[in-house]
């Protein structure tokens, strides 16, 4: 993975005649992009954004995931594939190279498959990741896989929806004391204003599809939290938790 450190350590090695020129360039090969026929893997992206690529697994054949699995895992940084069904970790775990150290996890909840290889560099305070009730789980799990993943201290509190709001308020201190805090709610929506209102941090809502028929699958929550009245809200798109944990982890590293 083509990030800064592993950029500058290389320039020093090639000062220092540690290795050479053309070492140096053979490892610069693939810089830009590495092309497999059917995806274009940008390894230099964690250099430009700071974040990695990641592979949305929706609509791609399980061999094709495997494929690019493998192929951004022997660049050296972590892999996250999102939206991954068990057939598409069953091929990753497959075809997995011989005398490979590290193990593919599938999370089945938050639909991630993983592979943790390098540590990052770690976020300067912690994530909170709530979500209103159990329904909402797997996007708030997908949000904790990927801020943990990013390098990011993350505490999971579940099930603190507004019809008990009591629930939430028995978490008042740790809410406080995380740097970024990520709501997920469907329904109507009204979780992440609530939270907004007790903490001096960004909050990012996440409308989720879950509700009734009048939800129309996490519409009717996705325009209620951008109808927020606490002015520290911000909304990414329904059921995006991995958009919000990017979005958290970013302002957490800052």
């Amino acid at each position: 993975m083509m990030d800064r450190a592993r950029i500058e350590a290389m320039l020093s090695d090639v000062e220092a005649r540690r290795i050479s020129v053309a070492d140096a360039l053979q490892a610069l090969r693939d810089f830009a992009f590495e092309d497999l026929g059917f995806a274009k893997l940008d390894h230099h992206r964690p250099l430009r954004t700071g974040l990695p690529e990641v592979i949305y697994s929706e609509g791609k054949s399980p061999a094709q995931v495997a494929d690019i699995f493998w192929a951004m895992a022997a660049a050296g940084g972590n892999v996250l594939a999102t939206r991954a069904t068990r057939g598409q970790y069953d091929e990753v775990e497959r075809v997995a190279p011989a005398g490979s150290k590290t193990t593919a996890v599938y999370n089945e909840r938050a639909r991630t498959i993983t592979l943790a290889q390098c540590a990052c560099e770690r976020g300067k305070g912690s994530i909170a990741i709530l979500c209103a009730g159990t329904s909402d789980l797997p996007v708030a799990e997908e949000a904790m896989v990927t801020a943990g993943l990013l390098g990011n201290e993350v505490e999971l509190i579940a099930d603190v929806g507004v019809a008990g709001i009591h629930r939430l308020f028995a978490h008042k201190e740790r809410l406080c004391q995380a740097r970024v805090l990520i709501v997920c709610a469907g329904m109507e929506g009204a979780l992440p204003s609530v939270v907004a209102g007790l903490v001096n941090a960004p909050v990012i809502a996440v409308p989720t599809s879950i509700g009734y028929g009048a939800s129309f699958h996490g519409i009717a929550a996705l325009l209620g939290m951008l109808n927020s009245c606490a002015p520290n809200v911000a909304v990414v798109n329904i059921d995006n938790g991995f958009g919000a944990a990017c979005i958290a982890s970013t302002i957490n590293h800052q």
